[in-house]
């Protein structure tokens, strides 16, 4: 997949995020005096890397190259990257798969799976899609995270009402550990999708509304979805414990349906 200039850029701040991140105690380098900057320096990186250091400053620097399959792969086992992030490294490196780079949205989303968070009810369900749109819910969920499907801008969604109504932070009662996953999750689904202008829409609406956003997008965090358990607010009053889990929708891998089941809950 070609690589536009503001993939490249991205590539170029993902790399150096995760190059500052890394000590040179980790990879076994010896502390030699003091240091400017956080992490490994660029021509540490490239000599452990097994690459030139001036080619791997023009990759940081966003310049028109193409790295190999060999290179990233070498470059994601120096940084340390987890399986998301080297996935993402890939993406931003133009190696998107083809069933990644497919639309997104095919609509309309089917009645019979639009009917699933229904079935599922007295389990808060709902079907999301990669920027977090809420494309079906039951009516748990719609009471378990009041104001979700019912706010003033449409359509809902989870990223927006995390960010931005301040009813989330009194249901999610670990509040900035989820919304830095949330925005984790988010940036990997915006980098399979470069240029979108509905994620760049989306995110330039939770910069302009979020302080935490603003400052924690140029970190360039990034994990794929998965379940987990979280600790809720029900009703105003009582916290519970949810376990929750994701199941990707058959050849429609960016819809998600989500489940939440409290703790000690017949299963």
């Amino acid at each position: 997949m070609p690589q536009g200039p503001e993939q490249r850029r991205e590539l170029g701040a993902f790399l150096r995020t995760r190059r500052e991140r890394v000590t040179p105690a980790e990879v076994g380098l010896p502390l030699s005096g003091r240091r400017r900057t956080p992490g490994l320096r660029r021509e540490e990186l490239a000599l452990l890397a097994g690459i030139s250091a001036t080619w791997y400053t023009y990759l940081e620097q966003g310049r028109d190259i193409r790295a190999s399959d060999q290179v990233l792969e070498s470059l994601a086992r120096t940084l340390r990257l987890d399986p998301g992030e080297r996935a993402h490294l890939f993406r931003l490196a133009g190696h998107t798969l083809a069933a990644e780079a497919a639309n997104e949205d095919p609509e309309p989303l089917p009645s019979e799976v639009a009917a699933v968070p229904r079935l599922l009810q007295p389990q808060p369900a709902f079907i999301i899609n990669g920027r977090y749109d809420v494309l079906s819910c039951n009516q748990a969920a719609e009471e378990l995270f009041p104001h979700l499907t019912d706010g003033p801008v449409a359509p809902a969604n989870l990223a927006r009402w995390t960010f931005l109504d301040p009813a989330a932070r009194d249901v999610v009662v670990d509040w900035e550990e989820e919304a830095r996953g949330l925005l984790a999750r988010l940036r990997t689904m915006a980098g399979r999708h470069p240029g979108d202008p509905r994620y760049t829409t989306l995110i330039d609406e939770l910069k302009s509304g979020s302080q935490e956003v603003r400052a924690w997008w140029p970190r360039y965090d990034v994990q794929v979805r998965h379940g987990g358990r979280k600790r809720l607010r029900r009703g105003g009053h009582e916290v519970v414990e949810y376990a929750y889990t994701a199941f990707h929708l058959a050849e429609q891998p960016d819809r998600t349906l989500v489940i939440y089941v409290a703790e000690g809950a017949d299963r």
